[in-house]
């Protein structure tokens, strides 16, 4: 199995709350969802292909409960990420207990949350 890191980063730096306009609002960040209208065909086929060929999920805890609370709750066979992320092993990575629904899918276990030492 390889890694394969995805970022997304805009031009001035930015990474976080890129999916949702309440996504993240630590340290009063208001610039939630901008990376959707950045969005075209080319990159939405990109982000499929890399998400369908992947075998697991390498997840820190803050983007596992993220994506949990939209993707886990999608029931939309035609997307290929919510597809690839509702089936396949997700690995977390946390200092931090947790507990680690996934909409309670049997079918998409948290293969490890051990804690990792910072």
């Amino acid at each position: 199995m390889k890694l394969t890191t995805i970022t997304h980063v805009s031009v001035d730096g930015v990474m976080q709350g890129l999916g949702g306009a309440d996504e993240d609002r630590r340290g009063g960040f208001e610039r939630g969802g901008w990376a959707g209208p950045l969005f075209d065909n080319e990159a939405t086929t990109f982000l499929n292909q890399v998400f369908q060929r992947a075998d697991a999920f390498l997840l820190g805890r803050w983007t596992y409960e993220t994506f949990a609370g939209s993707w886990g709750l999608m029931t939309d066979s035609d997307n290929p990420i919510a597809v690839a992320l509702n089936t396949r092993p997700k690995y977390v990575a946390s200092t931090t207990p947790f507990d680690p629904k996934w909409a309670n899918r049997p079918s998409s276990p948290v293969t490890s949350r051990r804690p990792f030492a910072s």
